[in-house]
């Protein structure tokens, strides 16, 4: 069984997202321990990017501070590296295509499964065009994870269908950012995705208090938090330690 399947056996997941390298790559080590202490079932790691579209302000900014702190992919694989001899938790890449193909695809997925990557999220690769890194993906043993949106409609089946690791349903449209409220019928999407494969879902985008945490893990299987927390590490820098463990547990109590 992998670490990602793991994460949701028998239980649901709390996901857990900061970008690496904010507000320097040692803390980012640091935090990724806190939340997995805190309880915290999967991490979604962010490699900074000079324009990640579906980011909103609070990860945009992240990403700024990050780079401005002379963060790169290749100091990235070397903290992950570093983390994953610390935690058996499952470790997502969250980055967008240009990264990867400049790094190149065999190269940068043969170094995700060195540093002990199990996944990575491109929210910027098209469905169609999975294809030319797939095989790739599967000869290092790495999951690319699916996000489906309110708007894939009759998509959704098909996605889900061929789905990697975990589903990560988009709860509104638009990009990140924390959201008092959320209006999506996102109970009949996850039954539409259910009906299609036996990989778990996740539920992400917007999700930031405890009550919303409870509600969707009522039919998700897994519940994604990033900008709660990157706000955290904004608001606290170098000190973010204490809230940061305070707050996954807080979240993660909420859907025991």
């Amino acid at each position: 069984m992998s670490r990602i399947n793991k994460a949701f056996e028998n239980k649901k997941a709390f996901i857990g997202f900061l970008t690496a390298g904010d507000p320097n790559l040692e803390k980012t080590e640091e935090y990724v321990l806190k939340m997995v202490q805190a309880g915290a079932d999967l991490i979604e790691i962010g490699i900074p990017f000079s324009d990640p579209i579906a980011e909103g302000i609070v990860i945009q900014e992240a990403n700024i501070r990050a780079l401005s702190a002379a963060t790169t992919v290749e100091k990235v694989f070397e903290q992950v590296k570093s983390i994953r001899r610390k935690t058996e938790v499952p470790l997502v890449f969250l980055t967008y295509l240009n990264p990867v193909f400049h790094y190149g695809y065999d190269a940068f997925l043969a170094r995700c499964k060195e540093c002990g990557i199990d996944g990575i999220i491109i929210p910027d690769m098209p469905y169609e065009e999975r294809g030319e890194i797939l095989d790739i993906a599967a000869k290092y043993d790495v999951d690319i994870i699916s996000m489906i949106a309110p708007t894939s409609e009759e998509r959704i089946g098909m996605i889900a269908s061929k789905a990697k690791g975990f589903v990560y349903v988009v709860s509104s449209l638009g990009v990140t950012g924390v959201r008092s409220e959320i209006k999506t019928d996102l109970e009949s999407i996850v039954e539409v995705i259910k009906k299609n494969t036996d990989i778990p879902t996740a539920i992400g985008f917007g999700i930031s208090t405890p009550e919303q945490a409870k509600h969707f893990s009522q039919f998700a299987d897994g519940v994604i938090v990033g900008s709660a927390i990157v706000k955290i590490i904004a608001k606290y820098g170098e000190n973010a330690g204490d809230e940061l463990y305070n707050y996954v547990k807080s979240m993660k109590d909420a859907i025991l």
